[in-house]
């Protein structure tokens, strides 16, 4: 079953000149998978996770997210369905220092006033999932990177959204604490069966994807699937990378 579908999305930037970010972007990501999306700097991809998450609005096409399109709402209903049906994991976290990394996990759930027994009930849950228990009466300031970042993907997850979208989400972490996230992710995926499209270009952290989707120049160059060795889909993703000229970690 898809989450996903993208028919046909192109996205132009009207200025003196006008540039189109992307081109006739054809896609789909099914219930349960985990996908990467790759390609050099200024290669669309951002703008495509932009267009994907609803901050930003293709110029033709479609995009059908869990069944319905959301670039048709209104502003608040829009805003409703971001924050039911998407789950962000950002390079910087995106935490508020003035809550305790616990109030920063529920903050989904406090936006649509969901009971405090049940915020409790599912904060457990997702901080034990995580391993963060510990750390919920802290703040962000006093927490590792490494924490941060397992405390933001708590927080776009507590709600069970439809599609889990992350933009280089080891971009800010050392190669150890960047594994550790992404062994979590991958781990979420199987256990949670959460729905996951991440941007990145880091080839280790793609590496931990069922899928790897290339794009240059707003087009879609090539799709890579994992077999059995992550240690081969790794040189894989390597060798495409250096053809396309993508930053290769």
């Amino acid at each position: 079953m898809e989450v996903l579908k993208i028919n046909d999305v192109s996205k132009v930037y009207e200025g003196k000149v006008a540039y189109t970010a992307l081109k006739d972007i054809n896609l789909s990501v099914d219930k349960g998978e985990f996908a990467a999306i790759m390609g050099p700097s200024g290669s669309g991809k951002s703008t495509l996770l932009n267009v994907i998450s609803t901050i930003d609005f293709p110029t033709s096409g479609e995009v059908i997210l869990n069944g319905q399109m959301p670039h048709t709402l209104e502003k608040e209903q829009l805003a409703k369905f971001r924050r039911r049906e998407l789950g962000f994991v950002f390079q910087n976290f995106n935490l508020l220092d003035t809550l305790t990394i616990g109030e920063n996990i529920v903050l989904p759930l406090t936006l649509d006033a969901v009971p405090v027994d049940k915020m409790n009930k599912r904060l457990k849950e997702a901080a034990s999932k995580l391993g963060i228990e510990k750390i919920l009466n802290k703040r962000t300031y006093e927490v590792s990177g490494g924490q941060a970042q397992r405390a933001a993907v708590a927080r776009a997850i507590i709600h069970s959204p439809s599609l889990l979208l992350a933009d280089e989400p080891t971009g800010n972490l050392d190669s150890k604490a960047a594994s550790d996230v992404m062994e979590l992710f991958e781990t979420i995926n199987q256990n949670e069966q959460v729905t996951t499209l991440m941007v990145t270009h880091d080839a280790q952290a793609a590496s931990y994807c069922h899928r790897v989707i290339f794009i240059k120049d707003g087009q879609l160059y090539n799709e890579l699937h994992r077999g059995e060795s992550r240690k081969q889909f790794y040189q894989q993703i390597i060798d495409v990378l250096s053809l396309i000229g993508g930053a290769a970690k």
